[in-house]
């Protein structure tokens, strides 16, 4: 094993409690995934509902959506670091208290300006939340037991995208109160109350060790540089990538790099630091980052392509497409339930680079078939299963791939670590690769040459994520195949 920040410990908390307690609070952390998850699909639904009664812009359409990716993205390192600091269950609960009291907000707004700084607000609770729960999950259980647990929030996680939407609709349709729109933000109350409830009978306390230092420069330089290359990634793209972007991107890698520096800085003194430097010095981690990043990069970029050619490129309507998505996303469960779960202990990174040749095969015979015209039959369906099942082999095993040999002094900063590597990815992928196809098809009689240069970039991003989990270590879990 790498030095650094060590190996996962099998102290504290976690081992004072007995299955039935661990497996309660895991069931409560799960709960609050679904409601970050289901938020961030749910609103697409009821757009055209927001716009018809606020009589918003679109700008303001796009930021009631962007909003909340960007402040999520750009402030979970102070998350996590707050959760190593301050304690995994003291975050999580006001986290989801703050995303309750945002989520009313967003429900009573009155005006487009109110709904989007409401979801900005939600966006920052999120970022409170998001990396407890990982973190908790991390504390409570070994790293083999982590692979079937971390599972389940592939498998729920892919069921709330797909339904959220969903359920949106029915919520709008049944309009319950004269409420409408305002439901699919409402409706978050009774369940974020649930597992507020939950949360403070079933989480087990951590102690803190007496580290509660927190490097507020650290933070904001991070915080501002992700927000920064996030927002050219997001808006810059949109907007069919103006003068300002790239200089935007710019400044925010530059502050990246800042608080990078300063972070070594400080741990080389012996102070807190927003992130931990010494993560990046185990195998797993380091690695497993990279192939998260452009593996989320790949993916997000793919179903972009794919919505927008359904639509626009065979004049599918929204429903026929969102139909189309549900063999990708049962595939993507069964891979992270049947096949993630199982065999990531015995095959460990072979699992990784099998299941993203399988997606590039699926999705790439995908993209062939609808530059061929044919966006249905059981052939183009079962390559979109072929490639969901792919994505899962690699989106379930790879969350505790990267935390295997985490330190749970260091679970929050892991876990914020990682969720920033794939909010980041999919903004890189939704950029590069959208862009990338938008830009080609722009252009009369392109529809083919734009799918062609999207699948490329996306076969490309997938192979860099071959290539990292090629580095990883051949025995992940301590476990030999055959065993």
């Amino acid at each position: 094993m790498d030095g650094g920040a060590g190996a996962p410990q099998t102290g504290g908390a976690a081992g004072q409690l007995t299955d039935r307690q661990r497996t309660l609070a895991f069931l409560t952390v799960l709960i609050a995934f679904v409601l970050e998850v289901a938020d961030t699909t749910i609103v697409n639904t009821a757009l055209p509902e927001i716009r018809r009664a606020l009589d918003a812009s679109s700008a303001a359409m796009q930021w009631i959506v962007a909003g909340y990716l960007l402040v999520l993205g750009a402030l979970l390192l102070l998350g996590g670091r707050l959760g190593d600091a301050f304690g995994y269950r003291r975050m999580f609960l006001i986290g989801v208290g703050g995303f309750v009291a945002t989520s009313a907000l967003c429900g009573l707004a009155q005006t487009p300006e109110q709904l989007v700084i409401g979801r900005l607000l939600q966006g920052a609770a999120g970022a409170m939340m998001g990396p407890q729960v990982m973190a908790i999950v991390q504390t409570l259980f070994s790293p083999l037991e982590r692979v079937a647990r971390l599972a389940w929030f592939g498998v729920i996680g892919g069921l709330a995208a797909i339904l959220g939407p969903v359920l949106g609709g029915l919520l709008i349709e049944w309009n319950g109160f004269g409420l409408g729109w305002r439901l699919i933000f409402l409706v978050n109350l009774p369940i974020g109350l649930i597992a507020l409830w939950l949360g403070m009978r079933t989480i087990p306390h951590r102690d803190t060790g007496g580290q509660l230092q927190i490097d507020l420069l650290g933070a904001a330089l991070f915080a501002v540089g992700f927000a920064a290359l996030l927002f050219a990634l997001i808006d810059g793209s949109e907007r069919g990538w103006p003068a300002w972007a790239i200089p935007c991107a710019l400044v925010g890698v530059a502050l990246v790099i800042a608080g990078w520096m300063r972070a070594l800085a400080r741990r080389r003194a012996g102070l807190a630091a927003i992130i931990e430097p010494a993560l990046f010095r185990l195998t797993t981690f380091r690695w497993g980052l990279v192939a998260m990043l452009a593996f989320s990069a790949g993916a997000a970029g793919f179903l972009l392509v794919l919505a927008i050619a359904l639509q626009q490129g065979l004049g599918k309507s929204p429903l026929d497409t969102a139909l189309a998505h549900m063999p990708f996303g049962l595939g993507v469960m069964a891979g992270i339930s049947l096949i993630g779960k199982k065999y990531l202990p015995r095959f460990g990174r072979w699992l990784l680079i099998g299941g993203a040749l399988v997606m590039i095969t699926g999705a790439s015979g995908a993209l062939t078939l609808i530059a061929g015209g044919t966006g249905g039959g059981a052939g183009f369906f079962a390559l979109l299963a072929v490639a969901g099942i792919g994505m899962g082999m690699v989106a379930g095993p790879l969350p505790p791939v990267v935390v295997a040999d985490v330190d749970r002094a260091f679970a929050g900063t892991a876990s914020a670590t990682l969720r920033t590597a794939q909010q980041l990815g999919g903004a890189i992928g939704i950029a590069v690769i959208g862009s990338a196809y938008l830009a080609t098809v722009a252009r009369p009689g392109a529809f083919v040459a734009g799918l062609s240069v999207a699948g490329a970039t996306f076969v490309t991003l997938l192979l860099i994520a071959i290539v990292a989990a090629g580095r990883l270590p051949k025995d992940i879990f301590g476990v030999r195949r055959g065993h």
